[in-house]
């Protein structure tokens, strides 16, 4: 029987962001599945569309035993401690070492990780990681891993593995998809006996996320010629575009492939995705993104959405800004639209508990939301102090049924609708990016009675919420991750890849 160890590691890192990546993000189950390890991942992971859940499905199609050894993954902010580093890759290599110790022997690893993680004392944590196992395992064992199309992937990543395949959509609606990709390059590896030709190309400057949708241009025209020059060479090819908020040497976009016509197709690839200008974006400052909402939702039959990228936890932000709150109030879009307005998710504990204790019909008088650091050096809007009624509660527990993620149940603890002004804020303990339209349903909201949506997320919304929405609008509130990756204070990535597109 073939034997596989399979293992997952999720972290993307804003080196700029507030808070770090403790191990207590990687137990809680807020964002991601909570850490588990051993037999009870295959149980707890399968059905997910995450990518260790597609490899699973494609390995028993394969006829493979699996070896389960941990699952890790914790919501994006800052660096992920040292403690938290070693206590996954401690477990994955002792339960290597293990499965080298038993008599039926390991045949292949295959890792579920996101690639672009940053710990407190290793830039490169998935490369450190792969060289890790395959000091024990030997250059004879297969390793192939699956990468998030925002991957930051290094040269030691790509020189370690024996195959890496990336994402092809944001939001991301084939994790799953790309984990059955995965299996089948490791089958490949083992039909061939040895690793396939690899070509890789980086991209010299940085892609802002809000550019990066596959559901817009250029991205979505770059993702169909990569399908094509797959088909055009035989080649799996690969095309990360970055997290570009990870101040180490190698954060930028890389093109790769693996096959013997890797190299022509990959530099074929990388003339399309090459071309910068066609990776500039505008944002709209907070105030005039509500002018325009406010505007487009008189004569619109859906929603208007606007992002508040700034502050998406998704990429390394808190959700607990309120410079979009504060926008809103100040041009009375709750007024104009009373109870059809509504923002989300607002990450503040205090004043859910606070609404739970007073219930459902209850005024109290609160201070909602944080002034945190921004990457500017400056903090961002204060609290909003002012008269809040509660409009519902929840637990706080839903089960997504939107395209990413689908099927994952999240716990974001007490959880409650708050008014103010005819506007709706979802509040929640937990961090959560807005990316599933349930998790507004849980506290009441639901987007078809909205106006206008504030979705605090850059382009994971777009999965659930764009079909449903007439209008998008992406907003630049003050917050910590900057919609321009130029506007931050890099210190490591070399000058040339800071540039503008």
């Amino acid at each position: 029987m073939t034997r596989v160890l399979i293992a997952g590691y999720q972290h993307e890192t804003n080196t700029f962001a507030p808070s770090l990546a403790d191990w207590a993000a990687f137990t809680r189950g807020d964002s991601f599945p909570a850490f588990v390890r051993g037999a009870a991942m295959q149980e707890q992971l399968r059905g997910i569309n995450i990518p260790v859940a597609g490899f699973m499905a494609a390995a028993r199609r394969h006829g493979w035993t699996l070896l389960p050894s941990c699952w890790a993954g914790a919501i994006p902010s800052s660096f992920v401690t040292r403690d938290a580093f070693e206590r996954i890759a401690g477990a994955i290599c002792d339960d290597v070492r293990a499965a080298l110790a038993d008599a039926a022997g390991l045949d292949a690893i295959y890792l579920d990780l996101h690639g672009a993680a940053v710990a407190e004392h290793v830039d490169d944590t998935e490369g450190e990681l792969l060289a890790r196992l395959r000091a024990l395992v030997g250059p004879g064992t297969p390793i192939v891993a699956s990468l998030d199309l925002h991957a930051n992937v290094t040269r030691r990543m790509l020189r370690v593995a024996d195959a890496l395949v990336a994402y092809r959509t944001y939001p991301h609606i084939d994790m799953a998809d790309t984990g059955e990709r995965a299996a089948e390059l490791l089958a490949r590896r083992f039909k061939a006996g040895e690793r396939e030709p690899m070509h890789s190309l980086r991209l010299p400057f940085l892609i802002p996320l809000n550019a990066q949708s596959t559901w817009t241009e250029p991205a979505k025209s770059v993702y169909d010629e990569l399908t094509a020059l797959e088909r055009e060479h035989a080649t799996t090819l690969s095309f990360c575009m970055g997290f570009p908020a990870s101040d180490f040497d190698e954060c930028a976009p890389m093109v790769w492939g693996h096959g013997p016509a890797a190299q022509r197709a990959v530099q074929q690839l990388y003339a399309r995705a090459s071309v910068a200008d066609q990776w500039l974006l505008e944002c709209l400052e907070a105030r005039e993104a509500v002018t325009q909402a406010l505007r487009l939702a008189e004569g619109a039959s859906m929603p208007v959405l606007i992002a508040d990228t700034q502050d998406n936890p998704g990429a390394g932000g808190d959700s607990n800004t309120t410079g979009m709150l504060r926008a809103l109030l100040a041009q009375g879009a709750g007024k104009r639209f009373p109870g059809q307005v509504a923002l989300g998710l607002m990450f503040d504990a205090a004043a859910a508990r606070a609404a739970h204790q007073a219930g459902i019909g209850a005024e109290l008088e609160l201070a909602l939301g944080s002034a945190v650091p921004t990457f500017t050096g400056q903090a961002s809007d204060a609290p909003l102090r002012g008269r809040f009624k509660v409009i519902a509660l929840s637990d706080g527990k839903c089960t997504l049924t939107g395209p990413m993620m689908t099927g994952l149940t999240v716990r974001l603890g007490p959880s409650a609708c708050l008014e103010i002004d005819g506007v709706r804020i979802a509040v929640v303990s937990g961090k959560k990016q807005l990316l599933d339209r349930e998790l507004l349903r849980m506290v009441g909201v639901h987007t078809e009675q909205m106006r206008i949506v504030v979705v605090k997320s850059s382009n994971h919304f777009r999965a659930d919420f764009q079909p449903h929405a007439s209008h998008v609008l992406i907003a630049k509130a003050a917050g910590p991750m900057a919609a321009d990756p130029a506007d931050l204070p890099w210190r490591k990535l070399p000058a040339a890849t800071r540039r503008r597109p």
